[in-house]
């Protein structure tokens, strides 16, 4: 069952990136994706609590995502983030579980720190990207939040099921 739920964690990193890339050039998450990734969060916690015998890591991951929400609720209604944003943050707890939560914290705290940077220095990019983002918030004129959350929960998948590879035992020799 671990395997089954470290797929569908896996399966989730290509439509974090699409959601990344979809936020970054059209400064929308559609529900569709932010629905895909609930499904696939809920699927691996399940099998991750059918196989442990605790409910423990769904109960928190819950109460994450609502806290989340109910916390950056406010910051949507005074137009500082956008819903899908908001629907994305109270989704990431679902996919990542309670256990992952520190990880996911500290990522994404450095990448909204860098994005702010970038936001503030556009200069530090390469020329080509650049011009692309210098383009896109001439457009738009706002931050893709979307962008730091899905590469946070990216890193940290990724980090979750490094981990649980390298602590499976080996084969018997």
């Amino acid at each position: 069952m671990l395997y089954a739920s470290l797929l569908l964690k896996a399966l989730a990193i290509p439509l974090l990136a699409r959601i990344a890339w979809l936020d970054f050039t059209t400064q929308k998450i559609s529900n569709q994706n932010v629905l895909l990734l609930l499904c696939l969060g809920l699927g691996s916690l399940q099998l991750l609590s059918v196989q442990s015998g605790s409910w423990w890591d769904m109960g928190l991951s819950a109460l994450a995502g609502l806290l989340l929400f109910v916390a950056l609720f406010p910051f949507w209604a005074l137009r500082k983030v956008g819903a899908g944003d908001v629907k994305l943050m109270a989704a990431v707890p679902f996919l990542i579980g309670g256990s992952g939560l520190l990880v996911f914290s500290m990522l994404l705290l450095v990448f909204a720190l860098a994005t702010a940077l970038i936001v503030k220095n556009p200069f530090m990019l390469p020329a080509g990207a650049f011009r692309l983002y210098v383009q896109h918030l001439d457009r738009k004129g706002v931050v893709p939040f979307g962008v730091p959350i899905s590469l946070a929960a990216i890193c940290t998948i990724a980090f979750q099921i490094y981990v649980a590879l390298m602590s499976q035992p080996g084969p018997a020799i």
